[in-house]
């Protein structure tokens, strides 16, 4: 059974009348726990293309930003938007109920939100409306707001991203300090360690932009002090 077609199955029990605590309980545990992923990113970001009115733009495509969907598994996977997006429950409800499920202030929660972001940067733009939803969904899931400072400056375009907000340090923190917390994010960044978490393999292209994100400010720092 694909990841796509178990989403598929937990979206239609809500529509049947289950509850998201019932439904939301069911995947806690492998494998269910990386569909659980899946739909939280895919039902909070079609929530999001509410928030900033870009309802009508390409869904698939936004989703490709953070999942491998196969032609096959397209409309599956337009299916679950569109289900997430005429769900009447808010996106504080889910929210919620997904920090239910992982535990406030889970790793796998950042994991969650680099997704988010992934999707609200696909159209080119990063709409006010947008950062007032996920601040708050970020605030929800025990997210503190030096870290979600950091999730945004690696995804949102800036003349020039600060690169000790991407590594969420203080500019006078030591040096050795300072790559010791990158080499930790380049350790958490590892596939293995995003499916540890419960990420699917079909998004574990997370991990790319948060290398290349949190290497890239390390070099700028490291340089800058030689």
């Amino acid at each position: 059974m694909s990841i796509w077609t178990r989403i598929t199955d937990a979206l239609s029990a809500l529509t049947s009348g289950e509850s998201l605590s019932e439904v939301f309980s069911r995947l806690r545990t492998p494998p269910e726990r990386s569909a659980g992923f899946a739909i939280a990113v895919i039902a909070l970001g079609a929530k999001m293309a509410k928030a900033d009115g870009q309802v009508t733009r390409n869904e698939v495509s936004a989703f490709r930003e953070v999942f491998t969907i196969p032609p096959s598994e397209e409309q599956n996977a337009a299916r679950v938007f569109n289900m997430a997006r005429t769900d009447v429950a808010g996106f504080e409800q889910y929210a919620q109920r997904i920090a239910a499920m992982y535990g406030r202030a889970d790793p796998a929660l950042c994991d969650l939100m680099e997704g988010l972001f992934h999707i609200a940067m696909a159209d080119g733009d990063y709409h006010p409306a947008e950062d007032a939803f996920l601040a708050r969904v970020a605030e929800i899931f025990g997210i503190e707001e030096p870290r979600f400072r950091s999730l945004r400056a690696r995804y949102v375009p800036d003349a020039a991203p600060n690169p000790y907000e991407v590594l969420g340090v203080d500019p006078d923190t030591p040096l050795d300090e300072i790559r010791s917390v990158w080499r930790a994010e380049v350790r958490a960044s590892h596939p293995d360690q995003l499916i540890a978490r419960g990420v699917p393999e079909e998004a574990v292209k997370l991990a790319e932009h948060h290398l290349i994100a949190v290497n890239r400010a390390w070099e700028e720092i490291s340089e800058g002090r030689t």
